[in-house]
C-alpha cells in the first residue's frame, strides 16, 4: 500500500528486479519514495493494479518521522486517466479485445535510436482519442461509437471491419474483434515487458528462419523464429508446432504486421543476438495481421562496427558488419563433431578503413551466395573469433544481406568503385596467422610431434601440403541411418529392416557412409589421419553410395579407386587433439578439408621461407 498523504491505494506490486529493496530493509513502512516508472493494468475482475518498475527511496521512516497525513482510500470511479487516452470509467474486460488502453507507462523510451531508422514513429500517427473499437457502448461512455463496429451485447462477433482484412484472421474473444488499424493504440517494442497484460505492436519482419524439427526426451516437434523491428528497437519471436502451420505461411521478410497476444519472457541469449532483454512466444490466441502502412518502420536495425575496430573487440562478441566482398572462396562441405555435414564459404570483406576480414557463411547462405560483381555484404549478428587473427562467422540467427538498400551500402559502393578497390589493404585474419601471407596455419607433419600439438585444453588446427601414401579400404564403409540429420550405424535385423538405436526406428533401407584412415607424408615425416564422409569422397573421387555398390558388385573396380588415389598430393586442413581411450592416450589428426594444391601460392610460400632462412 502507498499514499501521497491525501489518498492511499493498496494494489501496488513490486517488479522482481526490485526485490532487493525490501530484502535489504530499504523499502519499509513510512519511507518516502519516488516512483520513476510504473505500469497500470486492469485485471479481468475490474481491479486496477499498479506495477512499480523503478523506484527511488528518498527518505527513511526515521527521517520522515512516521506516517504523513491521514490518507483515505482512493476511489478511482470516474477519475481514471491515461497518458494517451481519457476514459470516464474502465471498460468491461470483455469489451477489450486486442491492445488495451488500460496498460500505461509513465516511461517513454527515446525514439529513433540505432542506425537505419528512418521516418516517423508509429506513435505519432496514432490518434489521441480512444479508438471506438476498444470500448463498449454499454456504460454510457461519451466516446462516439459507430453502430456498425459494435455489438450491443457482450460476446457478439463484429459484423464489419474498419480495415480490408477479414475478421476471421483475428482471434475472436468474448467481445467483437476489431482489426488493428490506424485507430488502434500501438506501443513501441522498447516499451514491452512481462507485466503488461494487453498490447499491440506494429513492426517489420527483418529475418525469418526455416522450419526446424526437434526431438528430445520430452517428445518431438517443430519450430521457427523470426525477428521484427520498429523505430524503438527489435525483438525475436518463436512459434512451435501448430503455430508453425498457422503463422509460417503468413509471414514474409520485409513486410509489416500488427502483432498481439504473444507471451513475453526473458530472452535466452544462447539463441538470439538481438539487444533486447525479452523475447516472445506465439500461442493459440496470438494474432498477426498484415499492415499496409509501413511508413516510419525501418527496414533493418544495425549498429555497424568498422572492420578496423574488430581488433579492439572481445572474442565471441556479437557484432554487425558491412563491407565490399573483395573475394569469395568456393563452397565446400565439412563434417561437424556430431557427424552432420554442412556447407561453408569464406568471404573477404573490406570497408573504408582499408582493413579486410574473413567471414564464414554456413548452410543455405553459403550455397546461394554469389560473389560475382563484388557486392556489398551486410551481416547482422556475426560472431567474432580470434582464430588466425580476427575473423567472423555467421550464426543461425544472423541476417546476411547482399547489396542492402541502406545508406551505408551506397557509400561503400561509391568508395570502392572510385578507388577503394586499388587500396593496399591489410587483412586482420592474416596479420596474426602463422605462415607467410596466407590464411592458413602452415605446418610440416613433423611439427605435430615436435611442437606437441593437440596437448592443450583445446584442439589445434594446421594446414599442410602432403601426399597420400596408403588408405585402408577395410571397414572404410558402414551402413548408416537414412534420416537426414542422423548418421549413426544401423543394425541389420536380417528381415529386410535396419534399426537405428538413436532414432529408435526400423528402416527398410540405409545409406553408405565413409570413415577412412589414410597415411599422409611430406618431405620430413608421415602421419595417420582420419577422413569423414566429405573429405574421404574428395580423396577417392567417388561418393559413398557408388563405392558401396562397387564393393558389393565389382571388387576389382573398388580396389582400383583406392589405387588411383594413392600418391596424389593435396592441401589438407587438419584438427589435432590428444584423446584417451582405454587408459591409452594418443594424438588424433582429423582432416577437416581437402583442397587441390595452389602451386603458385605454394611456391611463393616456399620462396619466402628460403629468404628467411638465408638471412
Amino acid at each position: 500500500m502507498m499514499s501521497d498523504g491525501q489518498h492511499s491505494w493498496s494494489s501496488f506490486l513490486l517488479a522482481t528486479q526490485l526485490n532487493h529493496l525490501p530484502e535489504g530493509d530499504l523499502l519499509v513502512p513510512n519511507c518516502v519514495c519516488k516512483l520513476k516508472k510504473t505500469i497500470t493494468n486492469t485485471l479481468s475482475d475490474g481491479r486496477i493494479v499498479v506495477i512499480v518498475m523503478d523506484i527511488e527511496i528518498l527518505q527513511s521512516p526515521e527521517e520522515t518521522g512516521g506516517k504523513i497525513g491521514n490518507p483515505t482510500p482512493y476511489n478511482p470511479e470516474g477519475k481514471m486517466s491515461s497518458s494517451s487516452t481519457t476514459v470516464p470509467a474502465p471498460p468491461p474486460p470483455a469489451a477489450v479485445p486486442g491492445p488495451s488502453n488500460q496498460s500505461n507507462s509513465i516511461y517513454s523510451p527515446p525514439r529513433g535510436c540505432g542506425r537505419g531508422f528512418v521516418g516517423k514513429s508509429p506513435m505519432k500517427t496514432s490518434p489521441v482519442k480512444a479508438s471506438p473499437s476498444k470500448f463498449s457502448p454499454m456504460k454510457g461512455s461519451p466516446v462516439k461509437a459507430s453502430p456498425s463496429k459494435f455489438s450491443p451485447m457482450k460476446g457478439s462477433p463484429m459484423k464489419t471491419s474498419p480495415s480490408k482484412f477479414s475478421p476471421s484472421k483475428f482471434s475472436p474473444m468474448k467481445a467483437g474483434s476489431a482489426s488493428p488499424g490506424s485507430s488502434t493504440k500501438v506501443i513501441p517494442i522498447a516499451q514491452l515487458n512481462p507485466y503488461q497484460s494487453k498490447w499491440t505492436i506494429r513492426a517489420r519482419v527483418t529475418n525469418k528462419s526455416s522450419i526446424r524439427n526437434w526431438s528430445n526426451s520430452k517428445g518431438e516437434g517443430k519450430l521457427f523464429s523470426f525477428e521484427i523491428v520498429d523505430e524503438s528497437g527489435e525483438i525475436r519471436i518463436t512459434a512451435f508446432n501448430k503455430e508453425v502451420d498457422k503463422f509460417f505461411p503468413l509471414l514474409e521478410q520485409g513486410k509489416v504486421y500488427y502483432i498481439s497476444k504473444a507471451t513475453l519472457k526473458a530472452a535466452n541469449k544462447q539463441y538470439t543476438t538481438l539487444k533486447n532483454d525479452y523475447e516472445m512466444t506465439l500461442h493459440a490466441h496470438s494474432s498477426i495481421v498484415p499492415c499496409d502502412d509501413g511508413q516510419g518502420i525501418p527496414a533493418v536495425h544495425c549498429d555497424f562496427v568498422p572492420i578496423a575496430e574488430l581488433e579492439n573487440r572481445d572474442k565471441d562478441a556479437i557484432i554487425d558488419v558491412i563491407g565490399v566482398c573483395k573475394s569469395a572462396e568456393d563452397v565446400s562441405r565439412i563434417t561437424t563433431k556430431n557427424s552432420r555435414e554442412v556447407s561453408k564459404r569464406a568471404l573477404n570483406l573490406i570497408d573504408t578503413t582499408g582493413k579486410v576480414v574473413a567471414v564464414t557463411l554456413w548452410g543455405e547462405e553459403a550455397e546461394k551466395f554469389d560473389g560475382s560483381g563484388q557486392p556489398v555484404v551486410a551481416i547482422k549478428g556475426a560472431r567474432l573469433s580470434d582464430f588466425g587473427g580476427r575473423s567472423l562467422s555467421a550464426l543461425f540467427s544472423s541476417t546476411v544481406m547482399v547489396n542492402p538498400d541502406i545508406p551505408e551500402a551506397f557509400r561503400l559502393r561509391a568508395w570502392y568503385d572510385q578507388g577503394g578497390f586499388a587500396l593496399d589493404s591489410q587483412s586482420l585474419t592474416e596479420t596474426r596467422s602463422v605462415g607467410s601471407g596466407t590464411k592458413m596455419n602452415w605446418k610440416a607433419l613433423s611439427d605435430v610431434k615436435t611442437e606437441h600439438m593437440g596437448h592443450g585444453e583445446k584442439a589445434d588446427y594446421f594446414s599442410c601440403v602432403a601426399t597420400v601414401l596408403y588408405m585402408r579400404k577395410e571397414n572404410c564403409l558402414y551402413q548408416a541411418c537414412p534420416s537426414a540429420d542422423c548418421n549413426k550405424k544401423v543394425i541389420d535385423q536380417q528381415n529386410g529392416l535396419y534399426r537405428c538405436e538413436k532414432c529408435n526406428r526400423d528402416f527398410p533401407n540405409f545409406k553408405y557412409r565413409l570413415l577412412l584412415s589414410a597415411n599422409l607424408a611430406d618431405f620430413g615425416d608421415n602421419q595417420w589421419v582420419t577422413c569423414f564422409q566429405e573429405t574421404a569422397e574428395v580423396l577417392l573421387g567417388q561418393n559413398a553410395e557408388t563405392l558401396g555398390q562397387l564393393r558389393d558388385t565389382d571388387e576389382a573396380a573398388f580396389d582400383e579407386v583406392f589405387q588411383k588415389a594413392n600418391f596424389t598430393t593435396h592441401t589438407f586442413k587438419n584438427r589435432v587433439k590428444l584423446e584417451t581411450y582405454n587408459d591409452e592416450s594418443r594424438v588424433k589428426v582429423t582432416v577437416m578439408e581437402v583442397q587441390p594444391v595452389d602451386h603458385r601460392e605454394y611456391s611463393r610460400r616456399l620462396l619466402s621461407n628460403i629468404r628467411k632462412l638465408a638471412r
